[in-house]
C-alpha cells in the first residue's frame, strides 16, 4: 500500500479537534438544512409536483404546468407571494433588470438610497454616458441617488428631497 495519503498524528488530532470544536456549527447547518429538505418536500406535495411537470415543453410557454408549479413552488418555500423562476436570468444584474422593467413606467423615479449602484447596473439605469439605448432612462425613469452619510448609514432625512428632487 502506498502512503501518498499518510499524514503526521498531529496532523490527525488536529482534524479530530477541528471537527469537534466545529460540531455545533454543522449541527446547526444540518438542522438548517433539514428544515429546509422539509419545506421543499412539502412544497412538493402541497403543488402536486409529478413527474409530469419536469416533462419537456414546446418552449413557448403557453399553459407549461411545470413551469406554473416550479414559479409556485418557489414561492411556497421561499414565503413569497409570487415567484418568477426562469434559467434564463443569467445573473442577479439580470434579475434585477427584469424587476425593475417590470415596476418602473415613464416618469416614474427611481432613487437608490445607499449611493451609485454596482457597475453592472450602470447601463441598465442609464449611467454609462452613452445613448442608453434600452436602458431605463431611454425609458422615461428618472434616477436619483443619495449618498450613504460618513458614518455609512442611509440618509433617513434626505430620503424625501431624494424623491421629490
Amino acid at each position: 500500500m502506498n502512503d501518498y495519503f499518510s499524514f503526521s498524528s498531529q496532523v490527525t488530532e488536529l482534524s479530530q479537534k477541528a471537527l469537534i470544536d466545529c460540531g455545533p456549527a454543522f449541527e446547526r447547518i444540518d438542522r438548517i438544512c433539514d428544515e429546509n429538505s422539509r419545506k421543499v418536500l412539502a412544497g412538493f406535495g402541497l403543488h402536486r409536483i409529478s413527474e409530469a411537470h419536469l416533462n419537456g415543453s414546446s418552449g413557448y410557454g403557453y399553459a407549461d404546468r411545470g413551469r406554473d408549479c416550479l414559479d409556485a413552488l418557489f414561492a411556497t418555500v421561499l414565503g413569497a407571494e409570487d415567484a418568477l423562476v426562469r434559467h434564463h436570468f443569467p445573473c442577479g444584474t439580470a434579475a434585477i433588470a427584469t424587476a425593475l422593467f417590470a415596476l418602473l413606467r415613464p416618469g416614474d423615479t427611481m432613487v437608490s438610497l445607499t449611493g451609485r449602484p454596482y457597475d453592472t447596473l450602470h447601463a441598465t439605469l442609464g449611467l454609462t454616458g452613452e445613448k442608453n439605448i434600452g436602458s431605463l432612462a431611454e425609458f422615461g425613469v428618472i434616477y436619483r441617488e443619495l449618498p450613504l452619510l460618513p458614518n455609512g448609514r442611509v440618509d433617513l432625512g434626505g430620503i424625501a428631497d431624494a424623491v421629490v428632487g
